[in-house]
């Protein structure tokens, strides 16, 4: 076995894979089943791969194109939305007020048009430059900054349309509520 040279070690990556798939399938178990599609089209064309590249990006590029894959073989976009929508209404959220918030800003991200989710994925959480992002998805850097920018406004139309007033009262010690 070539253990000399380990360019191709992906250990360290598998974080950010885990992450970006459970963006684009919003499903634990299918995020780890493309994580593994992509994990076994990277080890039988890590060949193709340039030893001064960035294997980050090359990692997320495989892991896109097979999440595209497996969107064209399925043609299921509205079953994988339908899903998505029972996993929420079957998980509630914590009674308190932040964790309801988290629950909404994470809803707006996941109403998000695909395109515009992967885009804003790859630069805000994963934390790739424009380019890196273009790169692993394929598409030219003003077409992704543009996606980012869609993106970025109907998050915060989201934001500016959400009531920020709490439900919550607090309940005095001597039997009066206050606000």
């Amino acid at each position: 076995m070539e253990r000399k040279d380990r360019p191709f070690d992906v250990i360290g990556q598998l974080a950010a894979l885990r992450r970006y798939a459970r963006a684009l399938v919003r499903n634990s178990d299918e995020a780890e089943d493309l994580v593994h599609d992509a994990l076994v089209r990277a080890f039988e064309k890590r060949k193709s791969f340039r030893s001064g590249g960035n294997l980050r990006t090359w990692l997320l590029s495989i892991l896109h194109n097979a999440h595209i894959d497996r969107l064209r073989q399925k043609r299921s976009l509205t079953r994988r939305h339908d899903e998505a929508a029972v996993e929420a209404e079957q998980s509630l959220p914590a009674g308190q007020e932040h964790a309801v918030r988290l629950q909404q800003v994470r809803d707006a991200f996941f109403d998000l048009p695909e395109e515009q989710r992967e885009a804003l994925h790859l630069v805000a959480i994963e934390d790739l430059s424009y380019q890196e992002a273009a790169n692993a998805l394929g598409i030219p850097i003003g077409t992704l900054m543009s996606r980012i920018s869609r993106a970025r406004t109907q998050l915060r139309e989201f934001e500016e349309k959400t009531p920020r007033i709490s439900h919550l009262r607090l309940i005095g010690g001597n039997g009066h509520e206050s606000s």
